[in-house]
């Protein structure tokens, strides 16, 4: 009997150590683990105006903005390309920090992150090039096209709620070249991405835009429980009412989409 007693007594021990360690573990300061790493890893595609490559360096609005934020957390800013089917799992894994790229805030999202508030206005846009985008009278004709999207993105969503024809591929960038090829009759993506990749004195003078097909919002996503989702609100609003976050959504001529914080 005094054998079974300590048996229990031990099993009792080991469990409310395990759940001493499971609680103190949830509890870790996120903040604090990135500080004590030095770096601010950001999960990012290449998606302007939002981020992408000049002269060899990420910036964009999204990267600029996330610089400000890793300067006054005292850290030095990594940007990692990253799957964006794959996010969530990235995230999880700890090999990013964050999710930082004109991502849509969709129920799924906000379940599986911490998410910011928004701080942009966006929609998903119809892309194709301009000499049949101007026969396409009503949204019903898109269901006979074939459409390029980007795996896990918004555009991909829209396509499967409305019964679109599609083939998903690695990133939004990836979609305007299926279409400028002619391997789909069109793709759908984000507004803000459309407005700075198309048209007129761009890579793309053969390709327009039209149909808002959603209206969304963008935020930063971060692991579920983090305290860097609110660092980034107060970081946010500082910006705001500072003026520099405007500043930085006018030179990548985003300032119209942007939300008062």
């Amino acid at each position: 009997m005094k054998k079974l007693f300590k048996v229990i007594t031990a099993v009792l021990m080991l469990s409310v150590l395990a759940a001493c360690g499971n609680k103190n573990e949830s509890s870790e300061s996120d903040l604090d683990y990135i500080k004590s790493k030095g770096t601010l890893v950001v999960g990012i595609t290449d998606f302007a105006p939002m981020d992408f490559k000049e002269n060899g360096e990420w910036t964009g609005f999204d990267a600029e903005v996330g610089k400000k934020v890793a300067e006054d957390l005292g850290v030095k800013i990594e940007f990692a390309e990253i799957d964006w089917d794959n996010k969530i799992l990235e995230l999880d894994n700890k090999t990013i920090d964050c999710v930082w790229n004109g991502m849509t805030l969709t129920n799924e999202v906000k379940s599986a992150m911490e998410t910011t508030n928004p701080y942009c206005n966006n929609a998903q846009v119809v892309v194709m090039k301009k000499d049949k985008l101007e026969a396409i009278t009503g949204e019903e004709e898109l269901k006979d096209l074939q459409f390029a999207v980007e795996a896990g993105s918004a555009g991909e969503a829209v396509a499967q709620e409305k019964g679109f024809k599609s083939v998903s591929v690695s990133t939004q960038a990836d979609t305007l070249l299926e279409v400028d090829a002619g391997t789909s009759d069109a793709s759908i993506i984000d507004l803000l991405m459309a407005g700075a990749m198309i048209g007129d004195k761009t890579s793309y003078p053969g390709l327009g835009y039209k149909f808002e097909l959603t209206s969304e919002e963008y935020g930063v996503g971060c692991r579920k429980g983090s305290d860097l989702a609110a660092y980034i609100n107060d970081e946010f609003k500082k910006f705001y009412d500072d003026g520099s976050l405007y500043a930085i959504a006018e030179q990548f001529g985003v300032q119209e989409s942007l939300l008062a914080q």
